[in-house]
């Protein structure tokens, strides 16, 4: 499949005719119709070309036969409401290159049978709604180049059969929701260079039968959930130049069904491997000039269809063993200018569908690894450009067509790994204590280390048992059920080698000298644990007892200074009075209830004496 191809055709070839008039080529002046000056007819068919006549406006003789107007790259600033009323017959109209900064409502009114407009390159800050009235058949629309602010409602809904719209090099800041309405046959759309930092998903809504969409240059920080999921029929969707493009969101791409998809000059930093798993008919994939270091394995299976996979000019430095498993159609992979050392054949489903391979520009290490390409190099087409060994200091500066098949198996080798024996590591150690294994190993290519656990799975490199960068293994706060034998196991291309070691956690005992302590109690380990789990806690009852003695001495010197703190304070407060004499008034000892008439109490004193 030939990536990038164009989802519509139909306007380059309207393109290629402007072009054409817009480079100076003078047409033939043998027509049977006057030809206003200072521009060139042609003949048989009617072609007007008044590019470069120094024209500050729209010429008035222009023959209403004429299917073709070039104006390019004159002084016109205006368009006047129905300027080209009388070319009725005009299919394609190019007003590139002037210095426009109005077009009027209905300038085009009249102009049915225009079937291409190119107004790029002007100075437009806005097309008033209704400018494009009356282009029923209008295909190719270019506004690009232009200082266009905003597209405001309806802006384009007189262009029912509008094809194929391009906006790019423009100042956009906003798109109207309504602003694409009554474009319901655009099938390619362009927004290129423009001051959008969000996807105008409500306005994209609008385009039902959009089938390629461009975005170039934005200020798109992220590509947000649910942005695109109107566009059920796009095939083609390309973002790039968008340098603070970091992520795109796990449903950013949802609802879509595309066969093509280009990220590239952006800033991801891995492969968006959660966007990208539902997009089963996806055939071409470009993530090139992206800061991305790895492709991890077995994560992109999902994109069953998947013939392309390019991922040029990256940071690329491993691509692991089942990075393309599952992709069994993988045709073409180019990989090149990156930092990869190697490319081994686990990496793909197979190897033998695959036709291209770009690798050039990796400082590649020509060892065992690579031997799959060397014995297929014949079936590969490397672009012009084969792999170089850089690494090697027998094969620097060789490429890969350089090599004979007799010398293949004396060049390309690798050295088993070795694990190198130190003393035996049998360690035994008492509950909460940390351990660490040592293993070391050599071989051609470096040796990968992982650890195998007493249930023969690979210990993870995150947890309380877990393998360091180092190849060591760290068992923290061991406990007995961590007991058994762990293997270390050194791989590379040409093999493997294996160390096993054993560790046995001693649980907590209560001895004879700390039967004091309740049930439940333990004893807390060493904050510097030895390997062989010799060193003692040393818990007794003088111990305790110091402990103790200790604590009722703070408490009793924090007691008394409390009391001499008072004592002083209230010394400064002057002569304290002993004693202190409270009235108060009793109940009445007359109830109402016996029908007694006075209100006689008897007021009572009591003294209270300070101690």
């Amino acid at each position: 499949m030939q990536g990038g191809q164009q989802m519509f055709e139909g306007p380059w070839m309207f393109r290629s005719v402007l072009c054409l008039l817009a480079a100076g080529v003078a047409l033939p002046t043998e027509a049977r119709w006057p030809c206003p000056p200072p521009c060139y007819c042609g003949a048989p068919l009617p072609e007007v070309n008044c590019s470069g006549g120094r024209l500050a406006a729209v010429p008035a003789a222009v023959p209403k036969e004429a299917t073709l107007l070039n104006l390019s790259r004159n002084s016109i600033k205006t368009l006047p409401r129905q300027q080209f009323r009388a070319l009725t017959q005009l299919l394609h109209l190019d007003l590139s290159d002037n210095l426009l900064v109005l077009v009027e409502a209905e300038a085009f009114l009249g102009m049915q049978s225009l079937l291409t407009l190119n107004v790029s390159r002007n100075q437009l800050k806005i097309i008033p709604v209704g400018a494009f009235a009356g282009l029923t058949s209008l295909r190719f629309l270019d506004v690009s180049g232009n200082q266009i602010l905003v597209f405001l409602d309806f802006t384009f809904s007189d262009l029912a059969a509008l094809q194929f719209f391009t906006a790019a090099d423009n100042d956009l800041v906003f798109v109207a929701h309504q602003a694409f309405a009554g474009l319901t046959t655009l099938q390619e759309l362009h927004l290129d260079g423009c001051n959008l930092t969000v996807v105008p998903t409500e306005a994209l809504s609008q385009l039902s039968v959009l089938r390629g969409l461009h975005f170039h240059r934005l200020g798109l920080t992220t590509l947000p959930n649910y942005s695109l999921h109107h566009l059920v029929h796009l095939k083609d969707l390309r973002i790039s130049h968008c340098p603070r493009l970091e992520a795109l969101l796990g449903n950013s791409l949802f609802g879509l069904n595309l066969t093509s998809l280009t990220i590239k000059y952006c800033n991801l930093n891995g492969v968006p491997y959660i966007p990208l798993h539902h997009l089963v008919y996806l055939e071409f994939l470009d993530l090139s000039f992206n800061p991305i270091t790895y492709i991890h394995g077995n994560l992109l299976g999902d994109l069953l269809r998947l013939q392309e996979f390019h991922l040029v000019g990256a940071s690329l430095v491993r691509i692991e063993i089942g990075a393309f498993k599952g992709l069994a159609h993988l045709k073409l992979l180019n990989v090149s200018r990156n930092l990869l050392t190697t490319l081994e054949a686990g990496s793909f489903d197979s190897v033998q569908t695959l036709r291209s391979l770009g690798l050039d520009g990796n400082p590649l290490a020509c060892d065992c690894r690579l031997l799959w390409i060397l014995r297929k190099r014949l079936r590969l087409d490397f672009g012009g450009n084969p792999p170089t060994c850089t690494t090697s200091a027998e094969l620097q500066g060789w490429d890969f067509l350089d090599f004979s098949e007799d010398e293949l198996p004396n060049l390309l080798t690798c050295r088993q790994p070795r694990i190198l024996r130190g003393r035996l590591q049998d360690v035994r150690v008492d509950q909460g204590h940390t351990v660490l294994f040592y293993c070391s190993s050599e071989g051609d290519p470096r040796p990968s280390v992982r650890w195998l656990n007493p249930r023969l799975k690979y210990v993870p490199s995150v947890g309380r048992i877990r393998t360091l960068s180092n190849g060591s293994l760290e068992v923290r706060y061991a406990q007995p059920h961590d007991s058994g034998t762990y293997v270390c196991v050194a791989s590379n291309a040409a093999g493997n080698d294996s160390l096993p070691v054993s560790l046995y956690v001693r649980a907590f005992s209560l001895s004879s000298k700390n039967n004091f302590l309740p049930q439940g109690w333990s004893a807390f380990p060493s904050d510097s644990p030895s390997l062989n789990g010799n060193q003692k806690l040393q818990f007794d009852v003088k111990t305790l007892l110091i402990a103790a003695t200790i604590g009722f001495l703070s408490f009793f010197s924090s007691v008394t200074v409390c009391f001499v703190f008072m004592f002083f304070w209230s010394k400064s407060k002057g002569q304290i009075k002993h004693t202190a004499t409270i009235a108060y008034v009793p109940r009445s000892t007359m109830s109402k209830s016996n029908g007694a008439t006075g209100n006689y109490m008897e007021t009572s004193r009591f003294t209270m004496k300070l101690i």
